[in-house]
């Protein structure tokens, strides 16, 4: 296989076992990525021997057409991401209870910690999460400019749902 005009080493037969997985997608929330030219699923759903992992991809304040939603507004921006991972969440089955870890990019996090923390304690009250989630906060500069926070989160689910 070449890639980029570089060999990649040798390729892996077809008929190669593979952990079972498949794309995850919640459309009346938010688009699909290679809609709008990127090449990612939003999230994927991974069988592993005695459970389901969800792994959401960053998510952002994007709407079903693939638009930022509350371009200047870190607080709206932030309830919408929440939105679109539940979204995502709950096409599997799934909810924040069973969410084990976020990572957490914010475009300014000297500037909107407090406010991304506030609001972040209060959707984890309003969901009764106990414990929490694992998480990392990181500063990142987002693929557009008018997203202000993106979150990828991980979902364990037992073995049958």
């Amino acid at each position: 296989m070449t890639v980029l005009g570089h060999a990649s080493g040798p390729t892996q037969p077809d008929d190669v076992q593979r952990i079972p997985r498949r794309a995850i997608s919640a459309r009346q929330a938010l688009n699909e990525a290679p809609e709008y030219g990127s090449a990612f699923s939003r999230g994927l759903r991974v069988e592993l021997p005695g459970a389901t992992m969800l792994l959401i991809s960053g998510t952002a304040s994007v709407d079903e057409n693939g638009a930022t939603v509350h371009a200047s507004d870190f607080g709206a921006q932030l309830w919408r991401t929440y939105a679109n991972i539940t979204a995502l969440l709950e096409t599997e089955g799934a909810g924040w209870k069973d969410v084990v870890r976020t990572t957490c990019y914010l475009r300014d996090i000297e500037r909107d910690y407090a406010q991304f923390n506030q609001i972040r304690t209060r959707f984890y009250r309003e969901q009764g999460l106990d414990p929490l989630p694992a998480s990392t906060g990181v500063q990142a500069i987002m693929c557009r400019p008018d997203l202000l926070v993106e979150i990828e989160a991980m979902a364990i689910l037992p073995e049958g749902r």
